[in-house]
C-alpha cells in the first residue's frame, strides 16, 4: 500500500473517538451527500439518492401489496389552513418556515412550506368523499418538506429532507388502527430485513407523540454509540383531525358521521441509520439489497496482456444478476481502489490478475469481515449470490449483538444514570406514567422515552424515576 492509500483511510476520524465527526467524515467522503452554501440544506449526491431509491423501491412495492396509492400534493400551505389544528400548529410552529412574497408582491395570505401535509391533504378529503362506499382513502406521497432546525446534520437532522407521508381515511375507528399498525409492521420488516437492523417496536408516550395524534407508534433503532434514532412512525388520529377539517361521509345507516384518519412516515434519516448502524473505521458498510453497487471488480496488474480484457468479461456476466462496477481507473494503484471500494460499503469485491486468470479463478473479498476467497471463474455467479446473503444476515446479527449488549435494565434512578454513563444505549425501567417523571429523567441524563414496547416485562413493581406503583414497561435512551 502505498503513501496515498494510508492517507486516504487516515482522512477517516476515528469511530470511537469522535463519532460525529467519524458521521459526517463518512458522508462527505463516500460521496453521499454535502454542504450548501443554503445553511442547514444539503446536495444529496447520485451514490446517496440511489440508496434512497433502493430503499424506496422496497418500500413502494410493499405499500402497493397492501391497497396503498400515491399522489401528490401541494408543497404550500396557507396559514389558515394551518392554524385550524391547534394542537397541530403548536407542536410544529417552531419548524415552520414561511413564504410572504411572491412575484415581487405580498402575498394576501401567508404560506407555510409543509413542514407535513395532513391539514391540505385533510381539505381535499372533506372535498372528495361523500358515502362509506368511497373509503378507505390509503394514499401516500413522496415528496420534500422542510422544518427549519435549528441544529442540523446530514441525513439525520437536514432541514429539508425527503420521505414518504401516507394518510389514510376510513369508516370505522377499528379499520384505522389496523392500519396504524399494519404499516408499523411494513417499516419493521423493511428495516429488519432491507436494511439490515434490528427494530424496538412500541407506543410513544403522550409526551412524546404527534401533535394532534391520539396515538403514535415507532419503530426504534440502536446505532454504534449507543443513541437511538426514530426510523418510522405511524399515527391514528381517530376523528381529531376530519373533525376539524370536516371529513364527513354518509354512513350505511345513512347518518353523517366523521371518518377516522391515520398517517404514517419514513425519511431519508433512514440513510443516517445504516451509516451509524453498520459503519466501521474503514467507511460504510452497505446492505447488499440496498447498495447501489453489490459487486466491484478491480483488475490487478492491468499493464499485463489479457487483465483487463478478462476483467470486463467478468463484469458483463456478472451484471446480468447484480450492480457491478468495473474500476479500470490508470491513475491510482490497486490499493488505493481496495481502500475507496471499502470507503464506499461495497458489499464485495473481486480481484483478478495474471495468476487468478492462469487458474481461471478470482479473489472475492468480503466488507463486513475483510475475509478473501478463491473461487472458481465458472462458479463465481453462484457463490456472490451466496456471500451477499451471508452478508445481510451477518450486518443483522452484528447489529442485533451491539444492541443486546447495550441494552440495560434499572430499577431506581441511581442505577438509570450509571448505566447510561456507562454504557449508553437501551434502558428497560417500570414507569408510573407521569410527565413529571418522564421531564425529571430528561434533566437528569438526557434520555428521552423511546416507547412503551408491544412486548412488554416486568421488571419490578415500582417506578424507576419516583419509586410509586408501576405496571408499565419504558424503554429510554439518548437520541438523535
Amino acid at each position: 500500500m502505498g503513501k496515498e492509500d494510508n492517507n486516504f483511510v487516515k482522512e477517516i476520524t476515528n469511530i470511537e473517538e469522535d463519532f460525529a465527526k467519524w458521521y459526517t467524515d463518512i458522508v462527505i467522503k463516500a460521496e453521499l451527500a454535502d454542504y450548501t452554501d443554503a445553511k442547514g440544506l444539503i446536495a444529496i449526491r447520485p451514490y446517496g439518492y440511489e440508496i434512497w431509491e433502493n430503499i424506496q423501491k422496497y418500500m413502494d412495492a410493499k405499500f402497493k401489496e397492501v391497497g396503498v396509492k400515491n399522489t401528490y400534493f401541494p408543497v404550500l400551505i396557507p396559514e389558515t389552513l394551518l392554524q385550524k389544528e391547534k394542537d397541530h400548529i403548536e407542536g410544529f410552529a417552531p419548524e415552520v418556515a414561511w413564504v410572504t412574497n411572491a412575484g415581487g408582491e405580498d402575498l394576501e395570505e401567508k404560506m407555510c412550506i409543509r413542514p407535513t401535509s395532513e391539514t391540505i391533504i385533510s381539505t381535499c378529503y372533506a372535498k372528495w368523499l361523500k358515502s362509506w362506499r368511497d373509503l378507505p382513502y390509503v394514499y401516500n406521497q413522496w415528496c420534500n418538506v422542510l422544518r427549519w432546525e435549528k441544529e442540523t446534520r446530514p441525513f439525520l437532522r437536514s432541514r429539508e429532507f425527503l420521505w414518504q407521508e401516507g394518510h389514510t381515511i376510513h369508516e370505522t375507528e377499528q379499520e384505522a388502527q389496523e392500519r396504524t399498525l399494519k404499516m408499523l409492521d411494513i417499516y419493521a420488516e423493511i428495516i429488519e430485513n432491507v436494511l439490515a437492523i434490528p427494530v424496538l417496536k412500541g407506543r410513544k408516550t403522550p409526551k412524546e407523540q404527534f401533535a394532534g395524534a391520539e396515538a403514535t407508534y415507532t419503530v426504534e433503532t440502536l446505532m454504534h454509540d449507543g443513541r437511538a434514532l426514530q426510523a418510522g412512525t405511524s399515527h391514528y388520529f381517530g376523528q381529531n383531525f376530519s373533525k376539524t377539517f370536516n371529513i364527513k361521509f354518509q354512513n350505511r345507516n345513512g347518518q353523517e358521521e366523521y371518518a377516522y384518519q391515520t398517517s404514517w412516515g419514513a425519511s431519508t434519516r433512514l440513510i443516517g441509520a445504516i451509516i451509524m448502524a453498520h459503519g466501521d473505521d474503514r467507511g460504510l458498510k452497505l446492505p447488499p439489497k440496498i447498495a447501489p453497487i453489490q459487486v466491484v471488480v478491480v483488475p490487478v496488474a492491468m499493464h499485463k496482456d489479457g487483465v483487463i480484457p478478462k476483467a470486463q468479461e467478468l463484469y458483463e456476466n456478472l451484471s446480468k444478476n447484480y450492480r457491478v462496477e468495473l474500476d479500470i481507473r490508470d491513475n491510482v494503484t490497486p490499493g488505493y481502489k481496495f481502500n475507496y471500494w471499502e470507503m464506499k460499503g461495497v458489499p464485495v469485491r473481486i480481484e483478478i490478475g495474471p495468476r487468478d486468470i492462469e487458474n481461471n479463478q478470482a479473489v472475492i473479498v468480503r466488507r463486513d469481515t475483510a475475509e478473501k476467497i478463491v473461487v472458481n471463474l465458472e462458479e463465481i455467479n453462484t457463490k456472490i449470490q451466496e456471500i451477499l446473503e451471508q452478508i445481510q444476515t451477518n450486518m443483522y446479527n452484528i447489529c442485533l449483538k451491539t444492541r443486546q449488549e447495550k441494552t440495560t435494565i434499572a430499577n431506581n434512578i441511581d442505577e438509570f444514570v450509571k448505566n447510561i454513563n456507562e454504557n449508553q444505549g437501551y434502558i428497560k425501567t417500570m414507569w408510573c406514567g407521569s410527565e413529571e417523571c418522564e421531564n425529571k429523567i430528561k434533566e437528569l441524563t438526557g434520555a428521552h422515552s423511546r416507547c412503551i414496547p408491544f412486548e412488554q416485562e416486568k421488571i419490578s413493581d415500582k417506578c424507576v424515576c419516583c419509586g410509586k406503583p408501576a405496571t408499565t414497561m419504558v424503554v429510554w435512551g439518548r437520541q438523535y
